[in-house]
């Protein structure tokens, strides 16, 4: 390593100093294993294996950082995107673009889950929270051309706006998929999704997904 000088000399047999140790009993000196060796070692020798090891330590420390600097940012907890990103993201890949009330419910469902409690309380953390929302959602290019309706909408539902018939809900699936499960009560169908709430069963009182409709916002 640059800068420091162990006083090592390169031939023989490996041993250094006056006090001829041995090779491995330095090594053992650089991991903090050998206090004894301190009586033993020059004393110029000795600050340098403490340089050696603070120097260890700043690189160890700097590559836990990285390693977990690359896990959260996989997670998408890291912030590369702006709130406005994210939302356009999520109703460009989750909803039918040329329905503005599906984006809008869109919409609402991550701001719905952001205000929950249960799940990231921001915009970008639920939208790129891992399993959620379609895949490669935080990274695959959007098409500028079809982007202006879309900004349109995750602009209004960050100022506010929501759709209202939304009401709780915090999932939605693809309109023509049936799932089966008796704690599903829909609320809408809209933009090619159908959104619901989780109830316990006998709270369930639409069970179906109602008949789609458009045209709610923007009015």
């Amino acid at each position: 390593m640059a800068g420091v000088n162990l006083d090592l000399p390169r031939t023989g047999n490996h041993r250094y100093g006056d006090g001829q140790m041995p090779w491995m009993t330095l090594m053992d000196a650089l991991r903090g294993k050998n206090d004894g060796l301190d009586r033993q070692m020059r004393p110029e020798t000795h600050r340098n294996i403490g340089v050696m090891r603070h120097r260890a330590s700043q690189i160890k420390t700097a590559g836990i950082c990285v390693l977990v600097g690359l896990a959260l940012s996989g997670c998408g907890l890291f912030q590369r995107h702006s709130p406005q990103e994210c939302m356009e993201r999520a109703m460009y890949f989750e909803s039918n673009r040329s329905s503005r009330d599906g984006m809008i419910a869109v919409g609402s469902v991550v701001m719905n889950r952001a205000g929950s409690g249960q799940y990231p309380n921001s915009v970008c953390g639920v939208v790129g929270q891992r399993g959620q929302f379609a895949r490669g959602i935080m990274s695959k290019d959007m098409n500028p051309k079809s982007l202006p309706p879309v900004r349109e909408a995750a602009r209004a539902v960050l100022r506010g706006e929501r759709h209202p018939l939304i009401g709780n809900a915090m999932f939605f699936h693809t309109a023509g998929y049936r799932a089966g499960y008796d704690n599903m009560h829909y609320v809408l169908v809209t933009g090619g999704n159908a959104f619901y709430e989780r109830r316990s069963s006998d709270r369930v009182t639409q069970p179906a997904p109602p008949a789609p409709i458009e045209g709610i916002t923007g009015r």
